[in-house]
């Protein structure tokens, strides 16, 4: 259109706009309301129910908990296990010697020591079991398999002083 023509406007384009906009408003409204309701509902007890993760800093049960939730990521990717990463992680947690150790028994046992198994497990969990000696010592409890056919393995792990695994072990050292 040039300057000298006169403006036409269609009814029925800014009719549509209009509902349109009308439209946007009222579910944007709709979805905020029931956001907004969800948030103050009381959560039900089911899996699909966000659970919390929490730690502290310098504690051996959260030091565990990390070691074995980055190295079961590291492992668990059956595409691409990251065995650099795997790698990085023994390196950092473990000790020198307990590294030696559990190299030992991989070879001998055919598994991977961290894991006591040739699997990776499909869920974990980490628990406290109290002062050992100068040590700490932490339940981890892995579930292998899915449904009604799971096996599950009770580990035994020992933290030094220092925050690093000295010990990884089918019984306590209780």
């Amino acid at each position: 259109m040039n300057s000298k023509s006169p403006v036409r406007r269609r009814p029925g384009r800014r009719a549509a706009v209009t509902v349109g906009l009308v439209l946007a408003v009222g579910l944007g409204v709709s979805a905020q309301v029931s956001a907004q309701a969800s948030v103050h509902a009381p959560a039900k007890a089911s899996s699909a129910a966000p659970q919390p993760v929490s730690g502290t800093s310098g504690q051996a049960v959260t030091r565990v908990a990390d070691f074995y939730g980055a190295y079961i990521d590291a492992k668990g990717d059956y595409t691409d296990p990251d065995v650099t990463l795997a790698t990085a992680l023994r390196n950092h947690y473990l000790t020198p010697d307990f590294a030696e150790r559990l190299a030992a028994w991989e070879e001998k046992n055919a598994a991977d020591g961290v894991l006591r198994a040739q699997n990776v497990p499909a869920r974990w969990t980490v628990t406290d079991n109290g002062t050992v000696g100068n040590g700490h010592e932490v339940i981890v409890t892995l579930t292998f398999g899915s449904g009604e056919t799971t096996q599950k393995t009770k580990l035994y792990v020992l933290v030094e002083r220092y925050n690093h695994i000295v010990d990884i072990d089918t019984t306590s050292a209780r």
